[in-house]
C-alpha cells in the first residue's frame, strides 16, 4: 500500500514538472517574439517568422512608401518577387485568348463563346473574394505560418505602395493555376472548359491591373474629363479598397467589385455609420 502511495506520488511530481517545463517553454517563445524586431534593412522574408503571435499586429501596421524592401540575401529569388504591372496583360491575355481559340476549333460558336467567357470572369471574381478573404487574411503564428502569409499576401498590407510587388508573379501564379485547369475540365466537358478557363484569366487580369491602379493611378485632367464616369467608378474602386488596408483591414475583401463583400456580409461601415455606433 505504501509502494503504491509512493508510486502514485512519484507520478503527481512527474506531471508537476512536466507543466512547469511546458508553462517555462511557452513563457520563453512569448519572450523571444516580444523581444524580436524586424530589421527593415536586412532582407525581410526569414525574419518574420521570428514575430510569433506579434506579427499579426506588425503587418497590419502599413508603411506608407514607394521603397521595394529586399525580401532574400539571393539575388536569384530576390529576382522572382518583384514584377512590373504591364507583365500581366502581356503574359496572360494571349494565354486567355488561346484557350478560347481552344473551344472554337472544338465547334463552339462564337454565341456561345460569349457565354462562357463571362461566365469564367465571374466565376473569377468569386475566387478572387474567397481567396483574399479566407487565405490571404488567414492569422498565422508560427514561424513557417508567419513566412508564408508573409510571402503570398503579408508583404502587400506592410509595404502597400511597393508597385513592383503589387501584381502577382507569373511563376507563381501559374502554379497555383495548375489545380484549377484541372478542375475546370472535370467540371465541364473538354470542349468547354478551356473558354471558361480563358474567361477566368481575363478576370484575373482585369483583377490585376486594377489592383494596381487603385494603388498608383493618377490620372490627367484629360482623362477625368474625357472619361468622367469611368473615372468617377474607379475613384469608388480605389477609395473602397484602400480602406481595407488603412482603416477596417478584416472588411471590403473585393478589388474589382465589392458584390461578394455584400453577398456575405464583409462590407464595411462608413465613418457615418461608425460614428452613430460609438
Amino acid at each position: 500500500m505504501l509502494e503504491l502511495w509512493k508510486c502514485e506520488l512519484e507520478l503527481m511530481q512527474l506531471e508537476l514538472w512536466k507543466r512547469v517545463w511546458q508553462w517555462f517553454l511557452c513563457a520563453v517563445a512569448k519572450m523571444a517574439a516580444q523581444e524580436f524586431s524586424v530589421d527593415l534593412n536586412k532582407p525581410l522574408v526569414f525574419q518574420v517568422g521570428h514575430l510569433g503571435e506579434t506579427y499579426q499586429e506588425w503587418v497590419h501596421q502599413p508603411i506608407v512608401s514607394h521603397e521595394s524592401p529586399r525580401f532574400f540575401e539571393s539575388d536569384f529569388l530576390e529576382f522572382f518577387t518583384r514584377t512590373v504591372w504591364w507583365v500581366i496583360p502581356t503574359i496572360w491575355l494571349p494565354g486567355a485568348c488561346y484557350c478560347i481559340s481552344m473551344s472554337i476549333s472544338n465547334g463552339h460558336t462564337l454565341p456561345q463563346i460569349a457565354l462562357m467567357v463571362p461566365f469564367g470572369m465571374f466565376v473569377w471574381t468569386f475566387l478572387e473574394y474567397c481567396s483574399h478573404r479566407f487565405v490571404f487574411h488567414i492569422e498565422t503564428k508560427s514561424y513557417w505560418g508567419n513566412t508564408i502569409h508573409y510571402l503570398l499576401h503579408g508583404c502587400h498590407h506592410k509595404h502597400p505602395m511597393d508597385g513592383l510587388r503589387l501584381v502577382i508573379p507569373p511563376a507563381e501564379f501559374a502554379a497555383l493555376c495548375i489545380p484549377f485547369w484541372y478542375l475546370y475540365k472535370l467540371l465541364f466537358t473538354p470542349s468547354a472548359s478551356p473558354a471558361f478557363f480563358g474567361g477566368g484569366l481575363i478576370g484575373y487580369v482585369i483583377y490585376d491591373v486594377t489592383h494596381y491602379y487603385v494603388h498608383h493611378g493618377q490620372p490627367t485632367k484629360q482623362v477625368i474629363k474625357s472619361f468622367k464616369v469611368r473615372y468617377l467608378c474607379f475613384n469608388e474602386l480605389q477609395k473602397y479598397h484602400l480602406n481595407h488596408h488603412f482603416r477596417i483591414q478584416n472588411k471590403g475583401f473585393g478589388i474589382t467589385t465589392a458584390f461578394w463583400d455584400r453577398v456575405f456580409g464583409s462590407i464595411p461601415q462608413t465613418k457615418a455609420a461608425e460614428t452613430k455606433t460609438r
